[in-house]
């Protein structure tokens, strides 16, 4: 989730020829998939739901490599574009990764990225109808949360299939992570569910948290979605299994960052969460408050390992932002002295050793 100051539809990569950093430590590759899900019709019913998925992997020390740009204002990381995956013959664990609401893979490319150059494949999916990348936000890509957990598993299933990757990925070790409405995607991949009259009731009490509002990327959202729920049999159907298990067994283990949506999880579901979890929050976090988000799951979650970094606020996990950036978007700007690139490193390096430790 995040403010509404940037056109998130600008946030479509474009890469800018540049030279390898020095101390970079890896080559990593990048490449956009545009899968579709034939299951399941677009918000507009006019064909198939769009999956457009990054992908990001290791790449020979030949790759050229280039400085990639988002918007003019994020700041990604060297890739080689469309660049071969290493020669080595090795079989790379595999983490799908989910982007906060209204936001578009890109912004979570400083993660895909560090991954990929200590050795993983990571695919990041635009979730059609809630990403900034699309012409237009959908109330339903919105409110029907569920939906994107059930994209997280398509890509799975078109990855494992993709005739490049699909022979290059060990199936015994793949993992979810996602940043805050990515978060909760994630944990429902890993067997979380969640309740929508729950989570309904606990936004009509004292306790409510800026999970309950009306988000800025798309305001008018909620009342939108008012009228389709009565109208809409897609959306009707779509309601009538919000609660059920979205768990995907090949889903191994979790990473949440600054999950969103906490109140509205199970109690029994965390309780018997079947994968290792582990989450990340900043304490400066008024989008996602950790009390009833990050740390209500781990205090449910048994052996779930929990992190409150100081200093750190909801969009310090965004991308890393240009001078530009900062100086004329608000969620480029972190609460000094915090450091975003070194928050991006430290929450990276935890991602690396937990999926490491859990996947082997």
């Amino acid at each position: 989730m995040w403010k509404a100051s940037l056109a998130v539809s600008l946030l479509l990569a474009a890469f800018v020829a540049g030279t390898q950093r020095p101390g970079m430590d890896a080559h990593v590759g990048m490449v956009t998939r545009e899968y579709v899900d034939t299951s399941r019709e677009n918000w507009d019913r006019t064909g198939p739901r769009p999956l457009r998925t990054a992908i990001w992997y290791p790449a020979p020390p030949s790759a050229e490599m280039t400085e990639s740009v988002t918007a003019g204002v994020f700041q990604g990381g060297s890739v080689a574009p469309g660049a071969p995956i290493a020669a080595d013959r090795r079989r790379y664990p595999l983490i799908v990764l989910s982007h906060g609401t209204g936001g578009s893979f890109v912004q979570m490319m400083w993660l895909g990225r560090f991954l990929a150059a200590r050795g993983f494949i990571v695919a990041a999916v635009n979730h059609h109808g809630n990403t900034g990348a699309e012409p237009a936000r959908r109330a339903q890509g919105f409110l029907l949360y569920w939906e994107r957990a059930r994209d997280l598993s398509r890509v799975l299933d078109r990855l494992l299939a993709d005739d490049i990757f699909g022979p290059r990925i060990d199936e015994r070790r793949i993992g979810a992570a996602g940043f805050s409405l990515g978060g909760f995607t994630a944990l429902l991949a890993g067997g979380a569910r969640f309740a929508s009259a729950q989570f309904d009731a606990f936004c009509a009490s004292p306790s409510r948290d800026f999970t309950c509002e009306p988000q800025p990327e798309h305001p008018t959202a909620q009342a939108e979605f008012a009228q389709l729920r009565k109208t809409d049999a897609v959306v009707m159907e779509s309601l009538r299994h919000s609660g059920d298990s979205y768990r995907d067994p090949r889903v191994r283990a979790v990473f949440a960052i600054a999950p969103a949506l906490g109140a509205g999880l199970t109690e029994a579901s965390l309780a018997a969460m079947p994968v290792p979890l582990e989450l990340v929050v900043g304490d400066r976090d008024a989008t996602t408050p950790s009390a009833t988000n990050a740390a209500r799951i781990a205090g449910l979650v048994p052996g779930a390992r929990f992190t409150v970094l100081p200093g750190v606020s909801h969009y310090t996990f965004l991308g890393t932002c240009d001078e530009r950036g900062i100086q004329v978007v608000d969620i480029c700007r972190d609460p000094p002295p915090t450091s975003r690139p070194e928050i991006h490193h430290r929450v990276g390096e935890m991602a690396v050793a937990f999926f490491r430790r859990t996947l082997g």
